[in-house]
């Protein structure tokens, strides 16, 4: 600290993670450190410098050392969801391809509107070295390189060129991560020469300082359209969607609900927004969504959708929705509120329902709240058939149905791409409000083990008698296994179901169904493969520290479930499911896929022309 004692001598380094570990948010009236730590894997661009410094508060911040770049981000992901965004963990990789790792985590995150703070290493701005280990050099532009990949993935991006300007990044990096429109993830580049230089920093800086989650009102006009639309609604629904979480507005989602008596379906990403049980919770809708929830969508005249960007999945490509049909899109994102000529509310999800609430005059018509409940009687009766077991080939939707019937009301369960977003989505019954991570905005393989671990970590700080369940295809889990290794190191426990189907078994079923013969997903379809063999799953968890078991079936399944559950580390349940028999095949929007529009084989060409099919029902984007 100078002699004025108004600055303090820091490192670019040490004032980051100085800063950082000085952020503070309340939450319920709590206040917990805003950056709950970080993943990191050091290197040549991050050891010397940003180690030194994250070193001095491994108590405040604790690093957790990752196995792979991209499955940190994924961690940092599950951690943010756990948190509803409110808390984050930065990524600190080297530069080079350690950097480069977290492009596919980067996406994710923004995809799905999550914080994560990436600090990264990056080239000498000096350039006294170049070309240096790990470069890419460009020709034509040498500032441009590995890290400008990052701009179309980052909501917030910078290069810190001079100690100074992290007095006005880290700030900015901050509120984006908090902004509820614009959240998603800040990349910061750290040039190697740079972290180490220092400056006189003032100390101010560095003073305690507690953040809130902005909530922000509807516009009154924006409110007094959305009335005057529903108050001549015959067939009202609600979308519920994940930032209905987000903004804690399950209650106020319940009370619009019950007060207006408008039936409510469930987006992917807003799975476990009511229970299962509740009257009005027609079902998830879309394309891996139910018959009940796409039923009453397709006749719907009035949409009120809550906390969604109305992706695909949902929408079944524009086509699950009569033409006509009036969407209200309350959302904090103007962005999201005005998709397809939507009457938009931009606002906090909780602040809009209770102004929507006290505004409207209106109860939908019985005969349509009816209508809406039959369908999901049905759709209950057809996901109890469909999880049962007997005399018939294991399923992924059995070892949902198992899992539903032995976890705790509060065990959270994850999955991401493959089968299994769709099968958890369609066949999952909601036993607490939030305990559902389905990965499917970026659809990425991969998050099912390392979000797990990450969301883990999250739920050890507020519910650590809980367990963190996670659903992986035998495909996602070769693609992204060592935080099996990550969760036994650091004591964060999780039980693993690995199902087999001996490769790419959805993306068969595509290539199926849209009139292509198997090739190149499951193993067995590999011309290049002369002999197949699966992987022994169970020798691969035990070597990396987890208790592992196979399992022949269901009923089998459900002893080890137990045991499982009394372990106090993480358990990997493996079970062999048949690639072609048990999907799911009710429930199902169309979606937009392109196909061949000719073809040497008839059955694509005719394929092709029964796809084509329910195009006239699409929304041509009004």
């Amino acid at each position: 600290m100078s002699a004025q004692h108004d600055t303090v001598y820091l490192t670019t380094a040490q004032a980051i993670i100085r800063w950082l570990s000085n952020q503070f948010i309340e939450i319920d009236g709590q206040e917990y450190r805003l950056c709950g730590g970080g993943f990191g894997i050091f290197g040549h661009g991050n050891v010397t410098c940003l180690g030194e410094a994250l070193n001095t508060v491994r108590d405040e911040l604790p690093l957790y050392r990752g196995q792979n770049e991209q499955s940190m981000g994924f961690a940092a992901a599950g951690y943010a969801k756990q948190w509803l965004r409110q808390r984050f963990m930065f990524c600190t990789a080297s530069a080079g391809p350690g950097t480069a790792n977290l492009l596919t985590a980067a996406g994710l995150a923004h995809a799905n509107r999550l914080p994560m703070l990436m600090l990264c290493g990056d080239t000498f701005i000096t350039r006294l070295p170049d070309p240096v280990l790990q470069q890419m050099e460009n020709y034509y532009d040498p500032t441009f390189g590995v890290n400008d990949a990052f701009k179309p993935v980052s909501r917030y991006w910078d290069r810190i060129t001079h100690p100074a300007q992290v007095i006005q990044s880290l700030p900015a990096a901050i509120a984006t991560m908090l902004d509820p429109g614009d959240c998603g993830p800040a990349f910061l580049g750290l040039p190697q020469d740079v972290q180490g230089w220092t400056y006189d920093y003032p100390v101010k800086f560095f003073e305690k300082k507690v953040h809130r989650i902005r909530r922000q009102s509807p516009d009154a006009d924006e409110i007094a359209d959305a009335v005057a639309a529903l108050a001549g609604a015959k067939r009202p629904m609600i979308i519920a969607g994940g930032g209905v979480q987000y903004s804690k507005a399950v209650t106020e989602l319940t009370e619009f609900a019950e007060k207006h008596q408008i039936p409510v379906v469930e987006t992917i990403a807003g799975r476990a927004n009511m229970l299962a049980t509740h009257p009005l919770n027609i079902g998830p809708i879309g394309v891996t969504g139910s018959d009940s929830a796409n039923a009453i969508a397709e006749k719907a005249d009035v949409i009120v959708a809550v906390g969604t960007r109305l992706q695909d999945f949902t929408t079944g490509s524009w086509t699950a929705f009569d033409k006509d049909a009036q969407f209200i899109s309350i959302n904090a994102a103007r962005h999201d509120a005005g998709k397809h000529m939507s009457l938009p509310v931009v606002g906090d999800a909780k602040l809009s329902l209770k102004s929507l609430t006290q505004a409207v005059d209106y109860t939908a018509p019985a005969e349509w709240v009816s209508l809406a409940q039959e369908e999901r009687h049905k759709w209950d009766a057809y996901v109890a058939e469909n999880v049962s077991y007997g005399n018939r080939p294991n399923s992924y939707a059995q070892a949902i149905g198992v899992v539903n019937e032995l976890c705790d009301t509060r065990d959270r369960v994850v999955a991401a791409a493959g089968g299994l977003p769709a099968e958890v989505t369609a066949n999952w019954r909601t036993l607490d409000i939030g305990t559902v991570d389905v990965e499917f905005g970026f659809s990425c393989m991969g998050y099912e083990i390392a979000g797990a671990w990450g969301a883990r970590i999250a739920q050890s700080e507020r519910e650590p008698e809980k367990d963190t369940i996670t659903f992986c295809g035998d495909g996602s889990y070769m693609m992204l296994n060592s935080d099996i290794y990550s969760s036994v190191l650091s004591r964060k426990k999780m039980i693993v179901l690995v199902l087999d189907n001996g490769g790419f078994a959805v993306i068969n079923k595509l290539q199926n169904n849209t009139g292509n013969e198997s090739f190149n997903n499951l193993l067995e379809d590999c011309p290049t493969i002369p002999e197949a063999f699966g992987v022994d799953f169970v020798a691969h968890a035990a070597s990396m520290g987890a208790t592992s078991e196979k399992v022949a079936n269901p009923a089998e399944l459900t002893e080890a479930f137990k045991r499982a559950k009394a372990s106090d580390k993480t358990y990997v349940i493996v079970m062999d499911v048949d690639a072609y028999e048990g999907w799911t095949t009710e429930g199902h929007a169309w979606w937009e896929v392109g196909t061949p529009h000719t073809s040497a084989d008839e059955n694509v060409r005719n394929a092709h022309v029964e796809w084509e099919t329910t195009r006239e029902k699409q929304r041509k984007g009004i």
